[in-house]
């Protein structure tokens, strides 16, 4: 199932071994498994040449023979689950019992969905008197997407889906740390039927990225990663007015009132922090509990935490694998080095385990307050924060005391207060007794400094396309002069 070549452009794939070597390594055990070269300014030019050159054909086609290849796509994807889930889990290191029901399956969702909406993106008939006016939805062009390491089938399908089917083509920069599940869904989409030069994937840290956004034949980038590089992407993208969508980190909170199911809260923190090894950007990593129930939730925490299986993840009993790398699992240890030098208590876990791959414990901490670093900054690792609260109003500004507005979360029996609350919080995408599930029925993204623009459902139609206005004159045209 392995890539045979770094990129794919123009329909096939294509090596430029003039590219520095980008190792990628498995996880699990730290050892290498495969090579790719990042692209060179020619590799770079000739995918978006190729996407510029698939891109008005295969915007004349009619939409419903575009969703009819991201259909057929993802009927491909879903009978290969099985190998393309073992893939990402030796790209990434998530557990297979994960991989096989998280990532190549939504990637098949989103790829399904558009290519049902892909014939309904009509405009409006406007009626003015004997005149009238119509709009037509068209795309954008080309479209450049940026994924994150963390789920590369599922970003790489999140973006890809709404953009062709809106008519754009795109090219797709996998992060180097994640670089094989991309290609592979290249791969489907040409033999589900997307012409060649429609979907293609370059190889290449943040100067390859850099070369793509500042592109004058680029139309959109869509970017998945931190705030920071957020930041930048979309100062470069806004120095050329191009469209833009990012989905950024978060520091999001997770709020149990006592009269919450306590078992149904704890899976939900669990869920939250520990699912991909703490590795997803919208965990609910504040776990705010009400003060009469933080005793017994910490106590009920850390025994269904002592329970989880880390192991190997290609072993189908492992649910808690290692973190994507060595650098990664540093920063993990840094922050708890820093939540105990500041006072909190580490109640549980946080302890590295093993001399071969980028295995740690989940680690909770208790006893944090609002000012310590493990509470402020985004970690990305399996770390949890717990605090007390007294009430609503208290914990809805502690909540929002973040620059970072992703999602946000609320336990509770109370289902008045429970709305009251999601609308007090300052997030892009908040659950109610629930966490983490984002069906591609549903927007996804961030508020603040979390990003702009929504992934998924009818709201990502928007960011992929735009609105052409035609006004129809009746009758003849009177002049002052």
């Amino acid at each position: 199932m392995q890539p045979t070549a770094s990129h794919f452009v123009n329909g096939a794939y294509v090596e430029d071994k003039n590219g520095p070597l980008i190792p990628v390594t498995f996880p699990g055990t730290g050892e290498e498994i495969a090579r790719v070269h990042e692209a060179t300014p020619a590799i770079v030019d000739a995918a978006i040449a190729s996407a510029k050159a698939a891109q008005s054909a295969w915007a004349a086609l009619m939409p419903v023979e575009r969703g009819r290849v991201l259909r057929r796509a993802a009927d491909l994807i879903r009978a290969r689950n099985q190998e393309l889930s073992e893939l990402e889990t030796l790209d990434t290191g998530k557990p297979i019992q994960e991989t096989l029901v998280a990532d190549a399956t939504s990637a098949a969702d989103a790829l399904e969905y558009f290519g049902g909406l892909a014939a309904t993106l009509t405009g409006d008939h406007i009626p003015l008197g004997g005149d009238w006016a119509y709009t037509m939805r068209i795309p954008l062009g080309v479209c450049v997407g940026i994924g994150a390491w963390n789920y590369p089938t599922q970003i790489a399908a999140w973006k890809a889906a709404p953009a062709l089917a809106c008519g754009n083509t795109m090219v797709f920069k996998p992060s180097e740390q994640t670089p094989l599940c991309a290609l592979k869904l290249a791969e489907i989409l040409i033999e589900a039927g997307a012409p060649p030069g429609v979907f293609n994937v370059i190889q290449g840290a943040g100067s390859v990225g850099k070369a793509l956004v500042e592109d004058r034949r680029i139309a959109k980038v869509s970017l998945t990663g931190s705030a920071p590089t957020g930041k930048k992407v979309y100062a470069a993208a806004a120095s050329q007015m191009k469209h833009v969508t990012m989905e950024l980190g978060g520091k999001s909170p997770l709020i149990i009132f006592d009269d919450a199911d306590v078992d149904s809260a704890v899976s939900a923190a669990i869920n939250a922090n520990f699912y991909s090894s703490g590795q997803i950007c919208s965990n609910g990593t504040r776990v705010f509990v009400q003060s009469g129930i933080k005793d017994a939730f910490l106590d009920r925490l850390i025994a269904r935490t002592s329970k989880a299986v880390i192991g190997d993840p290609r072993d189908p009993a492992t649910n808690f694998g290692p973190m994507i790398s060595e650098e990664q699992l540093s920063i993990t240890c840094s922050y708890i080095e820093k939540g105990k030098a500041e006072g909190a208590t580490l109640a549980y876990g946080g302890q590295r385990l093993g001399a071969d791959g980028h295995f740690i414990e989940p680690a909770i901490f208790s006893d944090v307050t609002d000012d310590m670093s493990i509470a402020r900054e985004e970690i990305f690792g399996p770390v949890l924060s717990l605090f007390d609260f007294e009430t609503e109003e208290e914990v809805i500004k502690r909540a929002n005391a973040t620059d970072l507005g992703l999602s946000g979360a609320v336990f509770t029996a109370d289902l008045t207060r429970a709305h009251r609350i999601v609308a007090a919080i300052e997030a892009g995408t908040c659950w109610i007794n629930q966490y983490n599930l984002t069906p591609v029925e549903m927007p996804f993204g961030g508020s603040k400094a979390s990003g702009i623009g929504r992934e998924n459902s009818k709201a990502a139609i928007e960011s992929y396309s735009e609105i052409k206005t035609i006004y129809v004159g009746m009758s003849p045209v009177d002049a002052a002069f």
